[in-house]
């Protein structure tokens, strides 16, 4: 099926994912850290990215920024622990904030897996309609 990236500082978050995702038949790459994690996007192909927000060193919104320079329809779900702030006077809500900057969805920590199964299903198909709208149709195959 598809090629998934985990990046998340947290080991058990990891596994976790990787095991749903695995299950559902999906091949599936973890990094620690941001930095490793970029270095997994410019090396190989990925059909799309989970990225945790909050990590030591750079932190998620930093890795999609660059991701986004190097791979603009590289499809992305933030996921984080930390609560959502719906009081703007408490503080931002950061996966909303990672929405507005280009993730397609994003997951708050501890997840349901059908939530994080649901997430991955509609970010694929996304996926799937934005690559096929951007070919023009009738330019299928190459001119003479």
């Amino acid at each position: 099926m598809a090629r998934i990236l985990i990046v998340d500082d947290d080991i058990a978050v990891q596994a976790t994912i990787r095991l749903l995702l695995e299950r559902a038949g999906h091949s599936v790459v973890a990094a620690s850290d941001g930095r490793t994690g970029l270095g997994f996007v410019e090396a190989r192909n990925f059909d799309m990215l989970f990225l945790d927000i909050f990590m030591p060193g750079m932190d998620g919104l930093e890795v999609m920024r660059l991701i986004h320079q190097r791979q603009p329809l590289m499809p992305i779900i933030v996921i984080s622990g930390r609560p959502i702030e719906s009081n703007p006077a408490t503080g931002p809500d950061i996966l909303t904030i990672a929405t507005r900057l280009g993730a397609v969805s994003s997951l708050q920590k501890p997840f349901k897996p059908a939530a994080l199964l649901a997430a991955v299903a509609d970010c694929l198909d996304a996926a799937k309609r934005s690559s096929s709208s951007s070919v023009p149709a009738g330019n299928t195959a190459p001119g003479p």
